[in-house]
């Protein structure tokens, strides 16, 4: 993929979130999205005291308050949350977010998941990574490079949980026509995990009672 195309992709996503952040929020709200992303990490099993997280293309933060709400739930706080989305819409939603559901020692910046090296320097040995229908906006061409960047950033025992969009006739009209993003099936995204690095993958699911969420979605878990 050309250095030019991907621009132009990374401007149309950014210029479609930023028409639509309020009808983004209406939606996740309606299928309860963020309760389920609550859901799946409560029961996580790569949850523990004092992780380093980055929400990677974290729009307005529910991935993020979500496992904010799970690692409190289990009494597993304190965490340091470091978040990037390519919008600066979105994350302005995100910060009003957060003075309703604080979230502390949290760093929020703009960037491109295809040019990570915007990033802060500090930004970097994670924990836990955590992506949420963000991966399935880069061209196809380019998702293995974006989760290698990711791998890169990540600590030898560390995490990486990608929730992306399943390829279905269901999803097509809705998700890839309406929102303009990529849909996979199993067998591409075991191919881009590889060609990243990623040598050990399991294909998990969301648990009751937002089990409707997977015909939605993929979640992956990732380890090196």
């Amino acid at each position: 993929m050309s250095v030019s195309t991907a621009s132009a992709r990374t401007t149309s996503t950014r210029r479609l979130y930023s028409s639509r952040p309020g009808l983004y929020e209406t939606m996740i709200g309606l299928l309860r999205y963020p309760q389920g992303l609550t859901r799946y990490f409560a029961q996580a099993d790569f949850l523990r005291p004092d992780l380093k997280v980055l929400d990677a293309g974290c729009g307005t933060g529910a991935a993020t308050i979500a496992l904010h709400t799970a690692l409190a739930g289990r009494h597993l706080l304190p965490a340091r949350f470091h978040a990037f989305d390519v919008t600066p819409r979105m994350l302005r939603r995100f910060a009003r977010h957060l003075d309703q559901h604080p979230v502390v020692g949290i760093e929020l910046e703009v960037a491109d998941a295809l040019d990570l090296g915007t990033l802060p320097a500090g930004w970097w040995d994670y924990d836990l990574i955590i992506s949420s229908a963000m991966l399935e906006y880069l061209p196809k061409a380019d998702l293995a490079a974006a989760l290698e960047s990711l791998r890169l950033r990540l600590r030898p025992a560390g995490t990486l949980v990608v929730f992306i969009t399943r390829q279905s006739p269901y999803m097509v009209p809705f998700i890839g026509r309406w929102w303009h993003a990529n849909l996979y099936d199993k067998s591409e995204l075991h191919q881009a995990f590889r060609q990243a690095g990623f040598r050990q993958l399991d294909f998990q699911a969301f648990p009751r009672p937002y089990r409707y969420l997977n015909w939605w979605g993929h979640v992956v878990v990732a380890r090196l």
